[in-house]
C-alpha cells in the first residue's frame, strides 16, 4: 500500500470532534483530574520532553491555551501548568523534538504524581488518541518552502503529493519529530508516513 502525506490534514478529526467536552477548561482539569476520567478534551501545549515509561511513551507539555485555529499560543506566561500525555504503543521519543508545540485530542486517565525539579508536581494525565504538531515559527523568511512527502507501507515504491491515508494511526514526520499521527487503540499500525522538509 503506497500513500501521501498531506500538509493541511484538519487540526482535530472529524471522527473526534464529536466527542470532545469542550466545556472542560485546563483549570478545572489540573485542579481535578480524577473528576474528568474518561472524558475527551483537546490539549495544548509545548513540548518539555518525552520518555518511554511502563505505560508506553509519556509526553510532558507545557500547557498553552489554543487559538481559534486550535493552535497553541506563544506566550509561555499564560500557560496555567503542565500535563502528560501517554502514547500506549511504541513512539520513539527522540522523534518528539522539545519545543514543538503541539494540539492533543486525549482521554483524560487521571492524574500522576512526579518531580518537577525537587518538588512534587501533581500532573493531569491524558491518553492520546490524535496529535497535531505545528512548525516552529520563522522571522524574517516569507518565502513559501516546498515540501516532499514520502509515503511508507506495506508493498513498495515511493508515493509523492497530496492525500491522506485512512488507517488508524497516519505519521507524518518533518525530520525532527512528529508531523500528525492517529491512535485508536487498537495497536493496528497499516503504514506510516516520513515526511521532509527542503529549506
Amino acid at each position: 500500500m503506497l500513500a501521501a502525506a498531506c500538509s493541511t490534514q484538519q487540526v482535530i478529526p472529524e471522527s473526534l470532534g464529536p466527542l470532545v467536552d469542550r466545556t472542560v477548561s485546563f483549570r478545572e482539569l489540573a485542579n481535578a483530574p480524577e473528576s474528568y476520567q474518561g472524558k475527551m478534551v483537546v490539549l495544548g501545549g509545548e513540548v518539555l520532553k518525552a520518555k518511554r515509561v511502563k505505560e508506553g511513551t509519556q509526553i510532558e507539555f507545557l500547557q498553552l491555551p489554543l487559538d481559534q485555529r486550535e493552535k497553541p499560543l506563544l506566550d509561555r506566561q499564560q500557560s496555567e501548568g503542565r500535563f502528560l500525555a501517554i502514547q500506549q504503543e511504541f513512539l520513539d521519543p527522540a522523534t518528539i523534538g522539545e519545543g514543538l508545540r503541539m494540539t492533543i485530542v486525549g482521554e483524560v486517565s487521571g492524574a500522576k504524581m512526579d518531580y518537577l525539579d525537587d518538588v512534587e508536581y501533581r500532573y493531569p494525565v491524558v491518553i492520546m488518541k490524535h496529535l497535531h504538531p505545528w512548525p516552529a515559527p520563522s522571522y524574517g523568511n516569507t518565502q513559501p518552502r516546498p515540501r516532499f512527502s514520502i509515503g511508507l507501507g506495506g508493498g513498495t515504491g515511493v508515493g509523492v503529493g497530496g492525500g491522506v491515508g485512512d488507517s488508524p494511526l497516519d505519521f507524518d514526520l518533518i525530520l525532527y519529530g512528529v508531523r500528525e499521527a492517529s491512535f485508536d487503540g487498537t495497536g493496528s499500525f497499516p503504514h506510516s508516513y516520513l515526511g521532509l522538509v527542503i529549506p
